[in-house]
């Protein structure tokens, strides 16, 4: 009865950063130059792999469509965040505040599926090479990806309806950068087990499946590459994953500090630097990571550059 009598909120004010003026500015300019080289370089992958002939290769379809859930990812955050930064924080509605969790989780949800699809194609790659080609066809790397991208977006949709059913009517603050769903269900003033119920049911094995994939992979791999007997074979073998390995440690280090296994000290301005690892800083690192350690890439680089010179 005192639920039913307490007004709905259908606003929420995003704190993001309290800091002075001088640092807000400074805060702007810095992440407006991370957005814009973070679509650049992954709006480049993607370019590279579409055009390049070389790049025509189940690994390189499989990075394309990381950069294009990477470029989903800080385009939730981002721009929003340098409209905070702009005025000191924001007034954004329920439906806004929804359909950017809705977009946010359903692009982190597909990337893990994504780097468990990519760790399955070099455990291919490695351990059973002679049938690569008949595995990893262009048919069975399109399924793939587009089952990556069907799960994520529809497994969250169940979610989502269940959030946005939620009632608030408490304080409409959220300290945070975006509408993240921890710091949003601490809002409600409706019953949420119904929505920690669905974060053990299909979040956790949403997170956790992909990580055993991607373990038993590379567990795989290693045994492989181990029982080569030339160093240069080895060598060469742990090169075609190494850019991979250092992109999902990344991403699950950031995934798992903050959701998984949060530390017991973890305070709200930590909370939201550590968001920004696999929100902004992933997202820009992923190409640099894919450009700097793949010779094929650079190559297709020199390739474009050549072309636009002549």
């Amino acid at each position: 009865m005192e639920e039913k009598n307490l007004t709905a909120s259908t606003e929420f004010f995003l704190l993001g950063f309290q800091v002075n003026q001088d640092l807000r500015i400074f805060l702007f300019c810095f992440f407006a130059i991370i957005y814009c080289g973070t679509i650049c370089g992954n709006l480049l992958i993607i370019t590279l792999v579409s055009t390049s002939k070389i790049l025509h290769t189940p690994m390189y379809f499989f990075i394309s469509q990381l950069s294009i859930s990477d470029i989903m990812v800080i385009t939730e955050v981002i721009p929003n965040l340098l409209h905070i930064l702009l005025y000191n924080g924001v007034t954004i509605t329920l439906i806004h505040c929804i359909t950017q969790l809705y977009f946010f989780c359903a692009s982190e949800a597909s990337e893990c599926l994504l780097l468990a699809v990519m760790s399955y194609d070099r455990y291919v790659a490695i351990c059973n090479p002679l049938r690569y080609s008949t595995i990893m066809t262009s048919d069975h790397c399109v399924i793939l990806s587009i089952t990556c991208w069907l799960l994520g977006f529809s497994i969250m949709t169940i979610h989502i309806i269940n959030t946005a059913m939620l009632r608030f009517c408490g304080p409409n603050v959220i300290d945070h950068l975006f509408c993240d769903l921890v710091p949003l269900l601490e809002l409600a003033c409706s019953d949420t087990s119904i929505i920690h119920l669905q974060i053990y049911v299909i979040g956790i094995p949403l997170v956790f499946t992909p990580t055993i994939i991607i373990v038993v992979s590379y567990t795989s791999i290693v045994r492989a590459v181990l029982r080569i007997p030339s160093s240069t074979g080895r060598q060469k073998a742990f090169s075609t994953c190494s850019s991979h390995l250092i992109v999902v440690s990344i991403f699950y280090w950031a995934l798992f500090s903050v959701y998984v296994v949060p530390p017991r000290d973890l305070t709200l301005s930590m909370s939201k630097i550590l968001s920004l690892l696999y929100t902004v800083f992933t997202p820009l690192v992923n190409p640099i990571i894919y450009s700097l350690r793949n010779k094929d890439i650079r190559k297709a680089v020199q390739e474009i550059l050549s072309k636009c010179v002549i």
